[in-house]
């Protein structure tokens, strides 16, 4: 392969305090990374680039401070970065798809890889609505990829494609396998491999590998194209968290009291029976 190039995003850490303010999370208090979906995606693309060589290109829109997750991919070992500013880009997943394939069409990759879903919206449509727009066949939530010829992965094909990925995915409590040829999306899921961290080497690397910023006004799109990336199809309202929980009961008395006690609970406070 030539090129792989991975979707990345900048998240808010799961295992730090998150606050939440009607306009969202209070990133003053957040710690940001990338998102751990993404670090499947980015490590198994270093994986396949050493048994198949060729480079990594990590992919992300954001503020200004998605540099610092670019610059942690690059630390663990990709080989070029594309920032694009998420300035004049609608929060909104048709349009940010819209925006990052414009990016990653002229990129021609041999594989396109990306996080299962971001943990900061529970969103998994983005990297497949890139997909979409690409023409490019895809698989979601996969636990072990292999790149190799049709004939090394018993495919019996006429076709001119040169590699296939066979895919083992999950499919809710188990897993299945397919085979589609590349060019194509691949979405990790937890389980497909163990990331690897910076090294300190790698972290000086990372100076010197190339990172360029680029605005939707530099991509030079066509008028449906723009408009695509500009009208959003959704808007949020209103951002809240979820309602303190409150304080706990114990019940005493015997078995049965208990049970019939809980019953009431349930009927009369919880209301799910």
């Amino acid at each position: 392969m030539n090129r792989i190039v991975v979707l990345v995003k900048r998240t808010f850490d799961t295992e730090e305090k998150v606050t939440i303010t009607s306009q969202g999370v209070d990133e003053q208090e957040a710690k940001f990374v990338i998102n751990p979906y993404d670090e499947y995606a980015l490590e198994e693309a270093l994986r396949l680039k050493e048994l198949h060589g060729g480079e990594v290109i990590v992919v992300t829109c954001g503020g200004d401070g998605s540099q610092e997750t670019l610059r942690t991919a690059l630390a663990i070992g990709a080989d070029e970065a594309i920032h694009l500013s998420s300035e004049g880009i609608p929060d909104d997943s048709f349009s940010i798809a819209a925006a990052l394939a414009a990016v990653v069409a002229p990129l021609s990759p041999d594989l396109l890889l990306a996080g299962l879903f971001a943990v900061d919206t529970g969103s998994g449509s983005v990297a497949l609505q890139i997909a979409e727009r690409l023409g490019l066949p895809h698989a979601s939530a996969a636990l072990k990829i292999t790149v190799a010829p049709a004939k090394e992965l018993g495919i019996d094909t006429d076709s001119i494609v040169s590699l296939f990925a066979l895919v083992e995915r999950d499919i809710e409590g188990d897993s299945e396998k397919i085979t589609i040829p590349l060019p194509a999306l691949i979405t990790a899921q937890q389980g497909l491999n163990e990331p690897r961290y910076p090294s300190l080497p790698g972290i000086m690397k990372a100076k010197r590998k190339p990172l360029r910023t680029v605005t939707v006004q530099e991509l030079n799109l066509a008028e449906s194209h723009l408009n695509d990336i500009t009208t959003p199809r959704t808007e949020r309202n209103k951002l809240f968290p979820p309602p303190p929980r409150g304080i706990g009961k114990r019940l005493t008395g015997t078995s049965n009291e208990q049970v019939h006690e809980l019953v009431k609970l349930l009927q009369r406070d919880a209301k799910v029976l």
